[in-house]
Parts: structure tokens; C-alpha cells; sequence
């Protein structure tokens, strides 16, 4: 049977560290912030820590053809008459969820068949009441699904997929099209009647099922939710105070000419379960898609490909680079003119400052603050810090280290510009606390200028805008100057062999010591390490997918450090033999050229993998990718840059030169 709605995640839960689980019991229990359980009990026996009434929240709407997400307001649904937003924090703005309170309240233990929920009624003759209904149908054709979350848990739609296996789906969809040719979405393969061509059939109808577990411990009382499930249905309610929740389905035909009335309700009933304890109460969803095999295969072939680069390595330094050494340091001074040849020829210019100081040392600087940003975000994810349930945390945590880590940009920008015997210090200072980030911001605030003039929920609101703005400059520009001073006033760093005053002129190379040969062969190592993991963060980002494995994510952004620091080193000792001395933004451009695989990536799966249509999501698809190759491009470069640097300060030092 195909999956109905959307394609199946990739999805599955992190490898958590060894470590953590033997240090976890001698480890006091804690709740993160904002995830403690609540407890819930009839009314009757309501107290102060334990409430009767269940709220259903809905969050924004998405498609897998549209990277638009809308507000649950923006469609004609029931509205709660007194709606209330919880608190969004900073990653949920800046990923467009939008949380509101809905009419569907439910009493815990008490069960309700077929209970309306509200009616709307659509005119021709009125444009206004005209133009929803067109909206609510192009949502049902472009496919856009319903987020509910009841607990701060997805309300799940769960259905039979190939093999037998059982799929959770945290979304379900406003209705399906039947075409004028007879060609249906595929959530309209549930129900054999959705078969009249030109028509649309609405979800107006929902069955609610929600397990939960009694308090059997007596520290609490009361119970836990531990799942949400539904079944969306589409019936044709004929008297609004007479509900049946039976019969023929809700058909809105595609030529809109009567008048017509749409009754939306629900069932709802509880059961009880103590098998399934509230913290893993996730684990059904997770458990309901099985790949984790495909993550245990990324793991083995990125492994495969760092021994064998280790190994590439290790036979250069162990054996080429020690008999270079040895050999070299075995010449008597006398016959240095005429034996000296290889790497060691090139002493006198490898340390000679590159052409462009400025702008590589501000990518440094810029590399640098996104790797710690990249590492200290990772762990947290990692220790489960930022898991699904904590909503906004991942992207919270990441902006927020951003900015606090000007310091160390500011620092290592100005350091290297200092070594590279740069004197425009001022200039240093302003294009690292403002290149990267005002070209991030600039292609952001276009994409969001789209996103507002199509009333998307994904817009930033000016507010928002404004208080990141103040986050730049009142907090991270400041700390870059910080890092900056000290920065400047710390000594170069001091390289071991002296640079002559006349540049040594390079013999003609062959075609793969050439820079650009190099420089493509350099990234596709790294990007044969992470396309596997690539894949499912593409899918998280723009199938509307949750990620939860961190722990192969983070074993995966080690495996990369490892391979763009072997594959920039290796190339780099290749070049130094055929004394072509131009390393520094070479050894940068090579590890960094891993970005442009990820951009040629990103268009293939877009092509490829995903339905997106529209002008608007195209240029929103490709503006977004851009800022995600901005930013893999200064991460891997600086990684390259930084493990060539030692490598070439290393061999020149243990090498007697005169």
C-alpha cells in the first residue's frame, strides 16, 4: 500500500554516549525546562497538581509541496473563541511555528462520540466567504497537513505501510483532490468513495484516541498521556444537531455555485495503558520507522573512507616524510645547493603571507566561531537537551552560541591577519563582525520579504527581526572587537624557518599538482562522508520531517573533522613536492570545495526528491540552501585551513635549514 499524505521519514532515535548511561544511576532524576509531566484526573478529583481539562493546540500547516507553511487561523477552521498562544521562544519564530490554542477540549476519562465542534457556511455570491473556500481548497490540493499537539506530544496519525509495518505520522492532511482527469492525491487512497473527478473530499471529521498511564507511583497521582492517535474522516453531516458520523463523504465540488455548510466534529475516548511509561512515550513514533540501518551504513562507509585516508596519511608521514627528513638533515651544509629537492626547496617562501590576507583571515575567523557554534550545539543535542519535545530548542541554542562566540572569531581573525603581516587592522575588525553575518542576514531578510507578501506563518515578524538585529550588534559585534584587541595585541605566530625577500619561482606543474584539479578532488572525500546524512537532514528541513539523530549526526561531524584534515593534508604534501609553495588559500578552498558537492546536492534532491512547486518555494528552496552553503563552506575551510597549517609548521620545524 503507498503512504498516504507524505513520504516516510528517515528518522530514528540518537545513539546515545555510553558514558551516560553508566553514569545513570548514581544520577539524581531532572526534568529539561518546560518538559515536566502533567498529571490529569477526572473532575471530580481535580486538585492543584492534577487537572480534568485536555487542550488541543494546533501549530502551523505544511506541505511537501510548498516550502509556504500557514497559520492554522490562515484557513477557514473552527477558531476558539478565546484563543491563547503559549510563549514561542526564538527557534520556534525563526522556524515559523505558530501555536494556538483550538475549539477541541476534551475531559479527561470522558469519552464523546460525534460532538460538533463549529459550522461554516460558504455563499458564491459572497467574495469574501468565495475566497476562503478557495484557499481551504488549494490547501487540500497542494496537500497541507494538520499539526495538533495535545501534552506538548504530536497527536499522530498512524496507518499500515509496505511489509506489514505500521507508520506515525505527526501531521494529517486538511482533505485530497480527485483531478479532472481521475488522477488522486495519495491520502485520498484511504476511503474507495473519494473517487468523483473535479471534487474535493474534507477531513471534517476526526476519532481521537488517547492512552494514558495511571498513577500506580506514589509520588504522583493522577495520570499521564503517553499517546495522542487520530483518524481523520470525511463525512457529510445533514443536520447540525442531529450528528451520525456516518454516510457519505464531505464532498465540495470544484465548480463552487450553491450554497454551502461544512460541520466539522470529533470523537474522542481514553484507554488506559501502564506498559508505555511517560518518558519514552515518543518511542512509538520513532519506533515506526525502521532505518536505522541506513544511519549504521552513512556510519561504516564514512569509516571506510577515513582509514583509508589515515592510512594514506600515515604512510606519508611514517615513511615518505620521515625518509624526507632524515635524508635532509643528513646533507651536510656544503652540499645543500646541490642536493636539496622536494619540499625542503621551498622553505625560504612556504611561510611567505598569501595574496587576499585580509579576506582569508576573516573566513578563519568566521570558520571558527561556527565550528564551536556547530560542536557545543551537537553535544547538548547529543545529551538530549534539544530534543523534539523541547520545540525551538535546536535553533534557539545554535543563534544564541552564535552570538555569545564573537570572542574567538575576533580573536583568531585578528591573529592571523597579524601573522599575515596585515596593517589595516580597523578594516579587519569590521569585515569579520559584519561580512558573513550582514550576507546571511541579507539573503534571510529577502527571503522573508517573500514569505510576508505571501501571508506565510514562516514570515519573521518585525519585531523579531529587530531584537536579532540588537543581538548583532549590541552583542556579537561588541565581543568580536573584544576578541579583536587580544587578538592584535598577542605576538604573530611565529613560523619555524625565516622567508626569503625574492619569491622563489615555481617550475610548470603537472595537471593534477594544477590548484583547481586539486582543489575539486580535495571535497569529495569529505561529502562521500555526510551525503547519506545529508539526506535525512534535507528531508527534516524540507519534507517537514523530524530529526532526532543526533548521535549519528555528531559521530558523523567528528568522521568529517578527521576526513578534511587528512584529504587537505595529504593534497598539500603533494603540492609542497612539486614546490609549488601557494598553500594557504589552497588548503582553505580544498576542504571548503565540500560545499560546492553540497549546493550540486541540494539541486539534485530538489529535482529529484522532493514535489515542490511555485516560483515563491523555488527561490525560498534556493535562497535558504545558499545560507546552508555559506555556512559548510567557511566550517570546512577553516577545519582544512588550520590542520595544513600545523602539518606545514610541524615538517618545517624537525628540518635543519640554514
Amino acid at each position: 500500500m503507498r503512504s498516504p499524505g507524505r513520504s516516510r521519514p528517515r528518522v530514528r532515535r540518537p545513539a546515545l554516549p555510553l558514558l551516560l548511561l553508566l553514569a545513570a544511576p548514581c544520577c539524581p532524576a531532572f526534568y529539561l525546562p518546560g518538559l515536566a509531566p502533567v498529571s490529569f484526573c477526572e473532575p471530580d478529583k481535580e486538585t492543584e497538581g492534577c487537572k480534568s481539562l485536555i487542550e488541543l493546540f494546533v501549530n502551523r500547516l505544511d506541505s511537501v509541496e510548498s516550502v509556504l507553511p500557514y497559520e492554522y487561523d490562515a484557513f477557514d477552521f473552527c477558531q476558539d473563541s478565546t484563543e491563547k498562544r503559549p510563549s514561542e521562544n526564538l527557534g520556534q519564530v525563526l522556524f515559523g511555528e505558530r501555536i494556538a490554542s483550538s475549539p477541541y477540549k476534551f475531559t479527561f476519562n470522558k469519552p464523546e462520540t460525534c460532538k460538533k465542534v463549529c459550522v461554516k457556511s460558504y455563499d458564491p455570491a459572497n467574495d469574501a466567504e468565495k475566497n476562503k473556500l478557495a484557499f481551504l481548497k488549494k490547501g487540500m490540493q497542494l496537500n497541507y497537513q494538520h499539526h495538533w499537539i495535545i501534552d506538548n506530544m504530536p497527536v499522530t496519525w498512524c496507518y499500515d505501510v509496505e511489509d506489514g509495518q505500521k507508520y506515525c505520522n505527526p501531521g494529517f492532511p486538511i482533505g485530497c483532490f480527485v483531478t479532472q482527469d481521475g488522477r488522486v492525491k495519495d491520502a485520498c487512497i484511504i476511503n474507495s468513495e473519494f473517487n468523483k473527478k473535479n471534487t474535493f473530499y474534507l477531513f471534517n471529521h476526526v476519532d481521537i484516541t488517547i492512552t494514558y498511564h495511571s498513577g500506580a507511583d506514589e509520588n504522583w497521582a493522577g495520570a499521564r498521556l503517553v499517546t495522542a492517535r487520530l483518524d481523520p474522516k470525511s463525512y457529510k453531516h445533514t443536520d447540525e444537531n442531529k450528528l451520525s458520523c456516518e454516510g457519505p463523504p464531505m464532498e465540495i465540488p470544484g465548480e463552487f455555485s450553491n450554497k454551502l455548510n461544512l460541520i466539522y466534529s470529533y470523537s474522542v475516548k481514553f484507554e488506559k495503558n501502564n506498559d508505555i511509561k511517560w518518558a519514552s512515550r515518543w518511542d512509538y513514533i520513532l519506533e515506526s520507522m525502521p532505518h536505522t540501518n541506513i544511519q549504521w551504513f552513512s556510519i561504516m562507509n564514512s569509516l571506510v573512507i577515513v582509514l583509508f585516508l589515515s592510512g594514506m596519511v600515515a604512510m606519508i608521514i611514517l615513511r615518505t616524510l620521515h625518509k624526507d627528513i632524515a635524508r635532509y638533515n643528513q646533507i651536510d651544509s656544503s652540499e645543500d645547493a646541490q642536493e636539496e629537492f622536494g619540499w625542503k626547496l621551498v622553505h625560504g617562501d612556504v611561510f611567505r603571507p598569501p595574496r587576499k590576507g585580509m579576506l582569508l583571515s576573516v573566513f578563519l575567523g568566521q570558520g571558527t566561531q561556527i565550528f564551536i557554534m556547530t560542536f557545543i550545539t551537537l553535544f547538548l543535542a547529543c545529551l538530549g537537551f534539544l530534543s523534539p519535545a523541547n520545540r525551538g530548542a535546536l535553533m534557539t541554542c545554535a543563534v544564541v552560541l552564535w552570538v555569545l562566540l564573537g570572542t574567538p572569531a575576533g580573536y583568531v581573525s585578528a591573529r592571523m591577519y597579524k601573522t599575515f603581516r596585515g596593517e589595516k587592522w580597523k578594516t579587519n575588525v569590521l569585515l569579520t563582525a559584519l561580512l558573513c553575518p550582514g550576507i546571511v542576514f541579507a539573503d534571510f531578510f529577502i527571503m522573508n520579504l517573500i514569505l510576508w507578501v505571501k501571508g506565510s506563518s514562516a514570515a519573521i515578524p518585525f519585531g523579531t527581526l529587530v531584537a536579532i538585529l540588537a543581538m548583532w550588534f549590541g552583542i556579537s559585534v561588541p565581543l568580536t572587537f573584544v576578541g579583536a584587541y587580544f587578538g592584535f595585541k598577542d605576538k604573530p605566530i611565529e613560523h619555524p624557518v625565516r622567508t626569503n625577500q625574492i619569491p622563489r619561482q615555481i617550475p610548470e606543474q603537472s595537471f593534477f599538482t594544477k590548484p583547481l584539479p586539486g582543489i575539486i578532488m580535495g571535497g569529495i572525500l569529505p561529502f562521500g562522508c555526510i551525503f547519506i546524512q545529508l539526506f535525512f537532514i534535507l528531508n527534516s528541513i524540507w519534507s517537514h520531517q523530524m530529526y532526532y539523530m543526533f548521535g549519528f549526526l555528531f559521530l558523523v561531524f567528528i568522521i568529517l573533522l578527521i576526513t578534511c584534515s587528512e584529504a587537505t593534508v595529504l593534497l598539500c604534501y603533494f603540492h609542497l613536492c612539486a614546490e609549488d609553495y601557494h598553500w594557504w588559500w589552497r588548503s582553505f578552498l580544498t576542504s571548503s570545495f565540500t560545499a560546492v558537492y553540497l549546493f550540486i546536492y541540494a539541486v539534485h534532491y530538489f529535482f529529484s526528491k522532493l514535489q515542490i512547486t511555485g516560483t515563491a518555494s523555488t527561490i525560498l528552496y534556493f535562497g535558504y540552501t545558499m545560507i546552508m552553503v555559506l555556512i559548510f563552506f567557511l566550517f570546512t575551510g577553516t577545519i582544512g585551513f588550520f590542520a595544513c597549517f600545523w602539518f606545514v609548521s610541524k615538517i618545517y620545524s624537525v628540518v635543519k635549514v640554514d
